[in-house]
């Protein structure tokens, strides 16, 4: 069996490795070229600490989700400079950046992306799969994590038979599935009703005293931001403001 790449590329000396930043973003750019360039962030710095919650504010077309693609090694920057838990992902090739997302960052999504075909197990299994896990493991994992998030009555439902609270659950133990210490939530209850949204939310809170993963999230919901133990605000690809909660 082929060997996976080791992920020894991390930060250059240089750039600093401060041990208790999971994300680390120093003077970052994204552009995209099109008619005109669009310039979607402008030198951004920040980090976001091991175990911290942090909210992302601003209107669309601010940069946030360009932000949050960033961090979850969905993209590269046009310049500047990106590391997940110390490991430089400008210097990682694709299969390394691939298993360095498999295995650091969980993703919540507005719209859940659950595969309609399959059961809550099988959704929640499908990323262990994918990385060779055995079939026993699998089903083991995925019955526990179904279980913490409530569902453990659930396994063999298919999302269409669930309500949207109880997809968002599957969603975010798919999201916990290789234990991550990153979590990124792109509008994690913009999908949901008010009272659901909560429910959600405390339970990203709930997850998140027992496995102290710092969570990212991406919101324009003042009432989900203030989970957060820092906020930030985006208007036109810039940082506006940073403050601690």
């Amino acid at each position: 069996m082929q060997q996976e790449t080791s992920l020894c590329c991390e930060v250059p000396e240089a750039a600093g490795h401060p041990e208790g930043q999971m994300v680390r973003l120093q003077g970052v750019t994204k552009e995209f070229d099109g008619a005109r360039k669009l310039r979607a962030l402008d030198n951004i710095t920040l980090h976001v600490e091991r175990g911290e919650i942090v909210s992302i504010l601003g209107p669309s077309g601010s940069g946030k989700s360009t932000l949050l693609n960033l961090m979850g090694t969905l993209d590269r920057p046009t310049s500047g400079f990106v590391a997940i838990d110390g490991h430089d992902v400008n210097s990682l090739n694709d299969d390394s950046v691939t298993r360095l997302r498999r295995e650091k960052i969980g993703f919540i999504f507005q719209f859940f992306n659950l595969l309609p075909g399959l059961t809550c197990l099988q959704n929640v299994g499908l990323p262990l799969h994918l990385g060779g896990w055995s079939s026993a493991r699998v089903k083991e994992r995925a019955h526990l994590l179904l279980r913490l998030v409530g569902l453990g009555d659930r396994l063999d439902h298919l999302p269409d038979e669930l309500s949207g609270g109880e997809r968002q659950r599957v969603a975010i133990a798919r999201a916990l599935a290789y234990e991550p210490p990153l979590l990124l939530a792109d509008e994690p209850t913009g999908n949901l009703d008010s009272d659901t949204g909560k429910e959600i939310l405390a339970l990203l809170q709930d997850l998140h005293r027992r496995a102290s993963s710092a969570i990212v999230l991406v919101t324009h919901d003042e009432s989900v931001a203030r989970i957060a133990t820092r906020r930030i605000a985006l208007r036109d690809a810039r940082i506006v403001e940073e403050r601690r909660l």
